[in-house]
């Protein structure tokens, strides 16, 4: 029978056992514990009843897997923080253009238009675009007459039906479409301008869009 000497493997045991005061570890009882346990084990076994080679290979199997699994996580966080770091620089780039975002809630300056997308689930004989200001009213409604199914590209100059160019602020577009002989909202995507970039903790990347708050990167449609 194999046995370990009880103050030995105290002692070994003693340098991976937490201490009222600290925080636990996250490498503990890894690859050195492993081995030193096994060390120790080697050290105090009886002398009347070694352990046996397949106990000692079976052994040095086990330590070979602790320590595989330690470099493979060593591996994965290596390549997780590259690629935060790569989606970092790539999402700092995006700072100044435009994006498409599924929303029906644009921002126009004085002098700027709105440009969107709408997804038309099926070809259509009518497809309107309609732009309403901050407190509800209809100022602009644009034909787009027959479309085939997919995105419709459109966009609105800014003006109202008279053709007078409207205050800067906030307006909603709504795009319906003829489907079984009514008129049908279909699902909107804006344009808006990426004003910075932030990341958290964990590396997640958030766009913070001009007049339209914070989106995920994910979130984006396209990249103008």
């Amino acid at each position: 029978m194999t046995t370990v000497n009880s103050a030995s493997a105290t002692d070994v045991l003693d340098k991976y056992r937490l201490k009222s005061d600290e925080q636990p570890k996250s490498n503990e009882l890894g690859k050195t514990a492993f081995l030193e346990l096994m060390i120790a084990q080697l050290n105090n076994q009886s002398p009347t009843d070694p352990q046996d080679n397949s106990q000692w290979v079976a052994q040095l199997a086990q330590f070979s897997s602790v320590e595989s699994l330690e470099n493979l996580n060593t591996t994965v966080q290596s390549i997780a923080g590259n690629y935060r770091s790569s989606q970092a620089l790539q999402a700092s780039a995006m700072v100044g253009r435009d994006v498409l975002v599924a929303t029906n809630m644009g921002y126009k300056t004085y002098s700027g238009q709105i440009n969107g997308v709408a997804e038309l689930p099926a070809g259509t004989s009518e497809a309107v675009v309609s732009v309403f200001n901050e407190v509800g009213e209809l100022v602009r409604k644009i034909s787009k007459g027959s479309q085939s199914g997919g995105d419709m590209n459109f966009a609105w100059d800014g003006k109202n039906e008279r053709g007078e160019t409207l205050p800067e602020g906030n307006y909603k577009v709504t795009v319906q479409a003829r489907y079984s002989g009514k008129m049908t909202d279909v699902d909107t995507f804006l344009a808006a301008n990426v004003d910075s970039v932030s990341i958290d903790s964990k590396g997640a990347v958030t766009l913070n869009l001009g007049g339209k708050g914070s989106v995920g990167i994910s979130d984006v449609k396209q990249i103008y």
